[in-house]
């Protein structure tokens, strides 16, 4: 239609208004790129150990220790039999958005993703397997008796945000074939460290809450079998479900990691459909009415996965609310009184550190070469040994999960900060460690790209 304004320019965003041009797709930008969530991450440690560290650090533990009771007709949580403070919310509650969206990930991945392919997903299968093992391992020989031992799982796990924040940091230098590695590496880790959690870091088993938590996920499937799609009527299914889970004594953020594990990942209208609704609309011409729109409108919406618009809507508020706001209460650290000189003779301390930075190395490099003799495995494309050290050291930052661990592992204050103080340093370094690899690994591939091997002289005739 002539004279129509197209309809990128009617919102904001879309304007040539100064602050939209400068300000808004800017920011809109550095949002959509994959990196920024562990920018916001890594904001909000920095702000947790500095404040933590400041003369009003005790209003940093009081604010996370602010003790709350929920009182439901005769439903009741938090008291003393069950106590539930701000710190618990935020791990227990707010978190299984977390592991909701690491659940739709993980069923994305298996069903139209990576895991799919049997032959791409070995590769990084085995790898991750050896980068939790090799750690956990290397952790308990530090630590072989009393409830030190219990931090096993601490230096299992990798920080997918830190992870791509490094990768991006080297921009086009490394190929798309190694970052699928690298994340794909990091889902299995993911699935590792939820049945590690599920199976090793669970006690007091109610089986009364665990056979209801059952019963609510058999309803879920249920529905979702029957196609009903009322979003609200899954919430409240949700949200009993969690409560089940957390009364049950399985850790609450199963019952996300379940939630997103049962999300349809297939659409329920092919795309073809889709764009026969689309010329549907187009033919009604001026018969087309509002009830029309909404009923295609439904139609083309279908052809898109339900657990792809889920991990869409959500993985922003994951990644730059929730998981930041999780560091913000778990990242502070008391670092005076002598605590870093404690912690620099703790056998959780150095187990944590040598297994993150060590561990990862070893587990993921030689169970990596080991999978590569295998006949049903595939290399990535480029990837030689330096980018494997190089990806292998960066899988080593294993922050927000090892913190999560670290909170299931140890009742024990000492011990807390122990581990916590080696998460920090241990990612630190995995980090730096794995970006200069990484550079050395890029540079001699372009050396050995620009300057290739001189062909061999001709003998000089006689």
């Amino acid at each position: 239609m002539a004279g129509q304004i197209p309809i990128p320019q009617i919102t904001f965003l879309g304007s040539d208004n100064r602050l939209a041009s400068r300000l808004g797709r800017p920011f809109r930008r550095f949002l959509e790129v994959e990196a920024a969530g562990g920018v916001v991450l890594l904001v909000a440690t920095v702000v947790a150990l500095i404040w933590a560290n400041s003369p009003w650090g005790d209003s940093y533990t009081d604010l996370w220790h602010t003790e709350i009771e929920i009182n439901v007709g005769g439903f009741h949580l938090g008291g003393e039999d069950h106590p539930l403070d701000l710190e618990v919310i935020v791990n227990d509650a707010l978190m299984v958005i977390f592991f909701f969206v690491v659940g739709l990930e993980i069923k994305r991945e298996l069903v139209t993703g990576q895991l799919r392919d049997r032959r791409a997903a070995a590769l990084p299968a085995i790898a991750a397997a050896g980068g939790m093992v090799v750690p956990a391992l290397l952790y308990y020989v530090f630590n072989t008796s009393g409830e030190a031992a219990d931090g096993w799982g601490i230096p299992m796990a990798t920080d997918i945000a830190f992870a791509v924040g490094v990768l991006s940091l080297m921009g086009d230098r490394i190929s798309r074939s190694m970052k699928v590695f690298l994340l794909s590496l990091a889902i299995v880790d993911d699935i590792g460290a939820i049945l590690v959690i599920a199976l090793f870091y669970t006690d007091n088993l109610s089986l009364g809450w665990l056979a209801a938590a059952a019963v609510i996920t058999g309803l879920i499937v249920f529905l979702r079998e029957l196609r009903v799609w009322y979003i609200p009527l899954y919430v409240l299914l949700g949200v009993a479900l969690w409560l089940a889970t957390f009364e049950s004594g399985v850790h609450a953020t199963i019952a996300g990691v379940v939630l997103g594990m049962i999300t349809p990942a297939r659409p329920l209208q092919t795309r073809e459909q889709a764009a026969q609704w689309v010329e549907w609309l187009r033919e009604k011409g001026e018969d087309l009415f509002r009830v029309d729109i909404e009923y295609a409108a439904f139609h083309m919406r279908e052809s898109t996965p339900v657990a792809e618009r889920l991990e869409i809507a959500l993985h922003p508020i994951s990644s730059f609310v929730i998981v930041p706001i999780f560091a913000l209460a778990n990242a502070g650290v008391d670092l005076g009184g002598g605590v870093l000189g404690d912690a620099a003779t703790s056998g959780v301390t150095w187990g944590v550190g040598l297994g993150l930075v060590v561990g990862k190395i070893v587990g993921i490099a030689g169970f990596t070469w080991v999978g590569q003799q295998l006949p049903f495995t595939s290399t990535p494309q480029g990837m030689t040994p330096m980018h494997l050290l190089g990806l292998a050291a960066v899988a080593g930052i294993g922050f927000t999960v090892s913190l999560f661990i670290t909170g299931l592992a140890f009742t024990d204050p000492t011990l807390v900060a122990d581990a916590k103080i080696g998460i920090l340093f241990a990612s630190a370094a995995a980090g730096a460690i794995g970006l200069v690899i990484l550079k050395r690994a890029c540079r001699r591939e372009i050396h050995h790209v620009s300057t290739p091997r001189r062909a061999p002289a001709e003998p000089v005739p006689s």
